[in-house]
């Protein structure tokens, strides 16, 4: 299935680089990451077009048969058009629906205030990566007692991607301690995709986010010769207003839904 949307197309790109399993049908693309059952978003079917109404009470059993025993079915939506007809279409009892918003750049503003209070660079040897992990947990809301294997899984991977030169994963350290970090990686046509802006509880509001944003964007466009950034950001969230104001633009919508049978993780 040719995929439309940046969003997803960066997604399953990031997620080949990281070992996960994509398979294209004419329909739909399913998404297996055996490595990390418990990812959601690295075990999902993507669809072309939201299921009509008829064929939602099926939707479930449809991604137990391509995704059989996990702890949760999730579906994406390849349509950066869907309305809100077919959004709303998707709420039925059981089923989240989310609907983040994916933003553009061919390049990123600088910071207006320079921070001195931290060094952004490159994770690099066990260390770093043992810190990404603990900074994924400190900055998870709500997480259960499996969220520590989840992002040990997904940090390994990322790892793995880093050390192939799909891309880098950036830091801001106070002296040796990791305060705040995101991944920038290549996806093909010249498209480069942020992943995991995170910033740790106890340094925030001190321009870390910003500085590793405009840090990593600089990079993907010099070093590995992108032509557009791609993030995605929830639309109710304080941060979409620091890509905003970092020269990003709102290029479209992507729609996904879960339907939870037992705690998993994102």
């Amino acid at each position: 299935m040719e995929v439309l949307s940046l969003a997803w197309r960066t997604d399953l790109a990031l997620l080949a680089q990281s070992g996960s399993e994509v398979e294209h049908h004419p329909a739909y693309v399913v998404v297996r990451t055996p490595q990390n059952p418990t990812f959601r978003w690295g075990n999902f079917v993507l669809l072309r077009r939201t299921p009509l109404l008829r064929d939602l009470p099926g939707l479930a059993a449809r991604v137990e048969t391509l995704l059989p025993g996990l702890g949760h079915h999730a579906v994406g939506i390849d349509d950066p058009s869907a309305g809100r007809e077919d959004v709303d279409r998707l709420r039925q009892p059981g089923w989240r629906v989310a609907v983040d918003t994916v933003l553009t750049a061919d390049r990123v503003l600088p910071p207006r205030q320079l921070q001195r209070s931290a060094v952004v660079r490159a994770l690099s040897g066990d260390r770093d990566w043992s810190q990404k992990v603990a900074l994924d947990l400190a900055c998870a809301e709500g997480a259960g007692p499996d969220y520590e294997l989840f992002a040990t899984r997904r940090a390994a991977a990322e790892r793995a991607a880093v050390e192939s030169r799909h891309g880098a994963w950036f830091g801001a350290f106070d002296g040796d301690r990791l305060l705040a970090g995101l991944g920038i990686f290549c996806a093909g046509d010249g498209l480069a995709r942020f992943q995991t802006v995170q910033t740790h509880p106890e340094a925030r509001r001190r321009g870390l986010a910003q500085a590793l944003l405009h840090h990593a964007g600089t990079h993907a466009l010099g070093e590995l010769g992108a032509r557009t950034l791609v993030l995605v950001a929830d639309p109710d969230h304080h941060a979409l207003d620091l890509y905003l104001g970092a020269g990003f633009v709102r290029t479209e919508r992507q729609v996904s839904a879960e339907c939870l049978r037992t705690p998993t993780r994102r």
